[in-house]
C-alpha cells in the first residue's frame, strides 16, 4: 500500500509535465492551423458576389444562370530557378494555393480570368525549368470540371519585347490552350484576350500576326453590333456573335500618365504615384491604345501589370480596371476582383486576401505567449509583488 502510494506521488511531476507539453503542442498547432489554413475561410467568407441590374433581355425575368460570375486575379509571379529562393517560394506560393483554392470553395465563379505574368521567369526559363513552374502552377491553380480557367500573356511570361520570340509565345499559348488575339464568348458576352506585349507597334513578325487577329475580331464584333436588317456585303460571309459589346483583357494598361489619380487602400503607395510611366513599358504607347478603343469600342478593360489598384475613365466613358498582385511578395494586402457580368452590364467587386502583416503579427504574439508561458511554468518569472517586496526590503536593509 505505501508502495503504491508512494509511486503515485513520484507520477505527478511527470504527468504535469505532459499534460503541459500536451497544452503547448496544442496550442502551436492551433495558431498554425488558423494561420496557414482557417484564416483564408474567415477572410474569403465575408467577400459577396456584386448584384447587377442588366441580367436579361426586356420582358424576361433575371436569374442567375443569366449571370456570369467571373473572377479576376493578376500578376501570381511564381518564383523560378534563378531568383527564387526556396522558403519564398514555399510561403508565397502557399498563400497563392490556399486564397485560390478556398475562393473557389466558398465563391464558385464559373470562369477565371488571370491577367498575365503567370510566372516570374518565363522570359528566361530553360525548358526544364518551363515544365517545372508549369507543374507548379497547375497544382497551385487546380479547378474543378464547373469552373473554366483562361489566362492572358504578360511579360514575365514571354518576356519584353525586345526579349519576346515566337518559340515563347507558342510555348505559353501551348500550355494555356489559347492564342493571342483570341475572342472567347460565354453567356453572350464576348471577352477579348490582347497579347499587350505584342502591341509595339514596330511590325515585329508576332507584332504583325497578333494586330491582324485583333483588327479581323474587331470587324467581326462590328458586324455583330449591327442592326439585322442593315446591309452591309463586308459583313455578309462573317460568323454571327453576340450583339454585346466587347470587354479587354490583357496585362498592360492602357496609356495613362502616371497612378497619381489612382485612389484607394491598395493603390500605389503615395512615393510612387507621381512617377511618369513608361510607353510600351509600364503601359502601352498613347497609339497602341488608341487603336485598341477605334477597334473595339470596349464596355470595359481589365488590366494587370502594375501590381496596384487603379480604376480609369478612357474618352470620357470606357473604365479600365488595374487588377492588384495576387502574391504575397508583390503586396501586403493582395486582392482578387468578382465581377456578375451579363451581356448589357456588369458589377464589379474587390475581394481583399488575409494581410501578411496581420499573418506575421498573429505568430509574433502566439510566440510572444508561448515564451511566457513556459517561463511561468517553470517558476522563472518573478512576480510582481514578490519583486517589489525585494525591492523594499533592500531598500530598508540600505
Amino acid at each position: 500500500m505505501l508502495n503504491s502510494t508512494s509511486t503515485t506521488v513520484k507520477n505527478l511531476p511527470v504527468k504535469k509535465r505532459l499534460c503541459f507539453l500536451l497544452k503547448l503542442v496544442g496550442f502551436v498547432s492551433s495558431v498554425f492551423i488558423f494561420c496557414e489554413f482557417l484564416i483564408y475561410y474567415v477572410v474569403i467568407f465575408q467577400c459577396r458576389w456584386p448584384e447587377v441590374k442588366g441580367g436579361a433581355p426586356v420582358g424576361e425575368k433575371e436569374t442567375s444562370a443569366s449571370v456570369l460570375k467571373a473572377m479576376i486575379l493578376a500578376d501570381t509571379h511564381l518564383l523560378g530557378e534563378i531568383k527564387g529562393h526556396w522558403f519564398d517560394k514555399l510561403r508565397r506560393e502557399w498563400q497563392m494555393e490556399r486564397s485560390f483554392q478556398t475562393a473557389l470553395w466558398l465563391l464558385q465563379p464559373d470562369i477565371v480570368f488571370i491577367l498575365g505574368d503567370v510566372f516570374d521567369e518565363g522570359k528566361w526559363s530553360s525548358p526544364q525549368a518551363w515544365a517545372d513552374d508549369v507543374r507548379r502552377f497547375r497544382k497551385m491553380f487546380t479547378y474543378p470540371v464547373s469552373t473554366e480557367l483562361v489566362v492572358v500573356v504578360g511579360n514575365h511570361d514571354i518576356g519584353f519585347h525586345y526579349e519576346m520570340t515566337t518559340y515563347k509565345v507558342h510555348r505559353f499559348e501551348k500550355v494555356f490552350n489559347l492564342t493571342s488575339g483570341k475572342l472567347i464568348t460565354r453567356k453572350g458576352i464576348n471577352f477579348v484576350l490582347v497579347n499587350s506585349v505584342a502591341m509595339e507597334g514596330d511590325g515585329c513578325a508576332v507584332c504583325s500576326t497578333s494586330e491582324a487577329k485583333l483588327v479581323a475580331l474587331s470587324h467581326k464584333l462590328n458586324c455583330s453590333l449591327q442592326k439585322p436588317n442593315h446591309s452591309n456585303k463586308r459583313c455578309s460571309d462573317e460568323e454571327s456573335l453576340p450583339a454585346s459589346e466587347p470587354i479587354l483583357l490583357q496585362h498592360y494598361p492602357l496609356y495613362r500618365k502616371s497612378d497619381a489619380e489612382c485612389t484607394g487602400e491598395d493603390s500605389a503607395p503615395p512615393e510612387e504615384k507621381n512617377i511618369p510611366f513608361k510607353e510600351k513599358y509600364d503601359v502601352l504607347s498613347q497609339e497602341a491604345s488608341q487603336k485598341l478603343i477605334w477597334w473595339f469600342h470596349p464596355r470595359l478593360i481589365l488590366s494587370g501589370h502594375t501590381h496596384s489598384a487603379c480604376e480609369v475613365l478612357h474618352a470620357g466613358k470606357i473604365p479600365e480596371i488595374s487588377v492588384p498582385s495576387f502574391s504575397w511578395r508583390n503586396r501586403n494586402n493582395p486582392s482578387f476582383i468578382m465581377g456578375s457580368i451579363t451581356p448589357t452590364d456588369f458589377s464589379l467587386q474587390k475581394c481583399f486576401l488575409p494581410y501578411e502583416s496581420r499573418v506575421f503579427t498573429i505568430y509574433c504574439a502566439a510566440g510572444a505567449l508561448f515564451v511566457i508561458l513556459i517561463l511561468a511554468h517553470g517558476q522563472l518569472l518573478t512576480p510582481p509583488f514578490y519583486f517589489a517586496q525585494r525591492l523594499i526590503s533592500k531598500h530598508k536593509a540600505v
